[in-house]
């Protein structure tokens, strides 16, 4: 693929340069020109929808998504209904701010019965559905790495994923393929395949050994092991072709100059992605 076209694919996931506010992100992507970004709820919430908006839109920016909604497993029905509506807030957000996607998390579980988080996951995605139908946001299932299943999520293989998104239609419900946390997967390019018509983003990172931090060791692009070059190509065969997030959740990159983490991500990003 030829550098210029990738380089208009290329959204920075705005917690890869989670020191920066939403403005200090928005200003980063006109100066080193970055089309994309994907915005965090956090950050949405320090300035309020409305200013995000006004940030996001005069600045002539692409929303790829929004992160995160889910979290939908809880201990009583009273909180799962609290998630419900956090999660139509989510989607609310979403379609304000001019993306169709909202990538979900889908939470842990309550307590040790992991297959009943599975069933509150399933259930809590039905409720939202026809909500976010309305508002023309599709619900995105990140499967996350099966080592965070006890604190982020019960919802780990891309089969887990494509099993809940395939019972709606593909404008619906679909998955996202975030390479640090797939590329393990023995099934991988069958699911990705699998998964054709549903791939709703295609996040990037690397799995970098050793890994310094379970949560915060995601490394920048060439660092790793992961072989983003071979997933992408396979995410385009099936049929996806929109904005690639960089997503790296990375204690070091906070500390340091946000101009230059982002010079650093574009120069990974057209090398090894």
């Amino acid at each position: 693929m030829a550098e210029d076209k990738l380089m208009s694919r290329l959204s920075l996931n705005q917690i890869t340069i989670d020191q920066w506010s939403l403005q200090e992100a928005v200003e980063g992507c006109l100066r080193h020109e970055v089309p994309w970004i994907s915005v965090w709820r956090h950050k949405i919430k320090e300035i309020g929808l409305k200013q995000s908006k006004r940030l996001i839109t005069d600045a002539g920016l692409d929303v790829s998504s929004v992160c995160r909604g889910g979290m939908f497993p809880a201990a009583t029905a009273k909180e799962r209904a609290e998630r419900i509506d956090d999660n139509k807030r989510a989607i609310e957000e979403a379609a304000e701010l001019g993306t169709d996607t909202l990538v979900l998390v889908c939470g842990p579980s309550a307590d040790r019965d992991i297959d009943t988080a599975r069933k509150q996951v399933e259930e809590g995605i039905d409720q939202l559905v026809p909500y976010a139908k309305d508002y023309g946001v599709k619900l995105a299932i990140e499967p996350l790495h099966p080592m965070f299943a006890a604190d982020r999520s019960v919802i780990n293989t891309m089969d887990q994923a494509s099993t809940i998104a395939e019972k709606y239609h593909p404008d619906e419900v679909g998955v996202i393929v975030d390479v640090y946390h797939v590329w393990w997967d023995p099934n991988l390019y069958q699911e990705i395949n699998r998964a054709k018509g549903r791939i709703l983003g295609f996040h990037v990172s690397d799995w970098k050994v050793p890994m310094a931090d379970m949560f915060k060791g995601r490394a920048m692009m060439g660092e790793g092991v992961t072989e983003i070059n071979r997933m992408r190509k396979a995410v385009e065969e099936a049929g996806y072709h929109g904005p690639i997030e960089v997503e790296i959740i990375n204690q070091s990159l906070w500390d340091r100059d946000g101009n230059d983490v982002l010079q650093e991500v574009k120069q990974s990003f057209a090398k090894h992605v």
